[in-house]
């Protein structure tokens, strides 16, 4: 999440930030492949991604907290391209980010937006755990 708010507000290179990341910072318990796929497909991605949360959220993008931009541009990505992550993990993880690093009740805003994505991403995988 931090590395996309730095590309986000900064617009520092992907590249630039996995370097960044990790030289300087201690990753522990960082799966560093994640981390790269992550920051390097989004920004490739961006205007899909985008295209998917528009239609879903109740304001402009730019008017979204970069926090939340980084937050929920994750979330629509493991929800479309990592169908190994659970959809309820996607939504909770988000959430959970949120919870520590976005404003206050941002976090129901975050699991709102996520909740209508999975329903059109993740339709089987939700049926199937409706149905069971």
């Amino acid at each position: 999440m931090q590395a996309l708010y730095q590309w986000i507000v900064a617009r520092t290179p992907p590249a630039d930030i996995i370097r960044e990341f990790v030289a300087d910072r201690e990753l522990i318990k960082v799966d560093i492949e994640y981390f790269t796929e992550l920051t390097r497909s989004i920004p490739l991605k961006f205007d899909e991604l985008l295209g998917e949360i528009n239609p879903v959220i109740d304001r402009q993008w730019a008017q979204v907290d970069p926090v939340e931009q980084a937050i929920l541009l994750i979330g629509t990505y493991e929800l479309r391209f990592c169908p190994h992550v659970p959809w309820r993990v996607v939504v909770n993880e988000a959430v959970e980010l949120c919870k520590m690093f976005g404003a206050e009740d941002a976090h129901k805003y975050i699991n709102g937006v996520l909740d209508k994505l999975a329903r059109t991403a993740r339709v089987a995988e939700i049926s199937a755990t409706s149905s069971a």
